[in-house]
């Protein structure tokens, strides 16, 4: 297992951010310094969160996940209490640029990659990275969950609206004082809302309350359109990688009909439909998520058997796999 750096991140961690069972630790990559979580021993997996959040949103995945693996759940930078980086734009490229970096420092020579929503794309961008500098071997397997990709037209408008002088005024000065439209947002990620778990609100906003989080918001925000072109080009350098798509039937952010293109694209993927569920289905349903991702990522080759679909009654699934 790599040697980690447990020091503890710059600026003081809130209770409600950590995860009991896992370490708290942090480094510092190119003058940036990054916290992440680590628990866990053996193969290692890297665990990408998406937009507006950070580590926190694995508190229900790390104590299953780390029992069969070196598990790191990362603050992206700029995000969560992760310090941001001087960069002007903040985009998919850079931000897998960051990953692979992260995983040089820790000699990760192969590592399983989960990314949910931008974090999705990201690793989707990690994944072609390494490919296209002869490091296929790098990233073992991907799973994306709900993954953000051109074929969902969810938020194409509001980001280019977003993206302007005016909204950018928004982004940095209204939103972060008007609460009720972030928890508006918050519950809309939940196929269910009544499934929202005690303190989630509160651990997110923990991390949007740290200084110069809505202007790196802002940045993501600026560099949407050109994300979503870098997704599709960069799908035919994976499309042999063994692939698990996760998604909730209820998704209101990314949209589930958006699945099928992707695993068009994707020759060796399978594909998890859960039914009544939202957006973020490691929370929402986190028991049978951590069964899904188990199944796939400890078999030999990425088959997800109808058998187990047949354990869990309220999931649909869709499989297309080489073997």
């Amino acid at each position: 297992m790599p040697e980690l750096d447990t020091a503890e991140p710059a600026g003081a961690v809130p209770e409600i951010a950590k995860i009991p069972g896992t370490e708290e630790c942090s480094v510092t990559l190119d003058g940036v310094r990054w916290r992440y979580l680590h628990a866990g021993s053996g193969p290692p997996l890297l665990l990408i969160h998406g937009f507006m959040a950070y580590s926190f949103s694995w508190r229900f995945n790390m104590g299953v996940l780390s029992r069969h693996f070196s598990v790191y759940a990362i603050d992206l930078p700029g995000c969560g209490f992760s310090q941001p980086t001087d960069e002007a734009q903040c985009s998919l490229a850079s931000d897998a640029e960051a990953v692979l970096r992260f995983m040089d420092h820790f000699g990760m020579e192969q590592a399983d990659v989960l990314g949910t929503s931008r974090g999705g794309g990201v690793a989707i961008v990690l994944a072609a990275l390494a490919a296209q500098r002869s490091m296929r071997q790098r990233i073992r397997r991907l799973v994306l969950v709900c993954p953000i990709n051109p074929w969902s037209s969810y938020g194409k408008l509001l980001t280019r609206l977003l993206s302007t002088a005016l909204g950018g005024l928004f982004v940095t000065h209204v939103l972060p004082k008007q609460h009720w439209i972030m928890l508006r947002y918050f519950r809309k990620l939940y196929g269910d809302p009544t499934r929202i778990a005690p303190g989630s609100i509160e651990g997110y906003t923990a991390g949007l309350d740290v200084p110069g989080s809505f202007e790196h918001i802002l940045r993501i925000v600026r560099s949407w359109h050109c994300d979503l072109a870098l997704i599709e080009e960069s799908l035919p350098a994976i499309s042999e990688l063994p692939t698990l798509l996760l998604w909730g039937s209820r998704d209101t952010a990314v949209y589930p009909s958006s699945a099928y293109e992707l695993q068009r694209r994707l020759k060796n993927s399978a594909l998890v439909m859960l039914d009544g569920v939202g957006h973020v289905p490691y929370e929402e349903v986190p028991d049978e998520f951590n069964r899904v991702i188990c199944d796939f990522l400890l078999r030999d080759t990425p088959r997800m058997p109808l058998e187990a679909a047949a354990e869990a009654p309220s999931s649909s699934v869709s499989v297309r796999l080489t073997d």
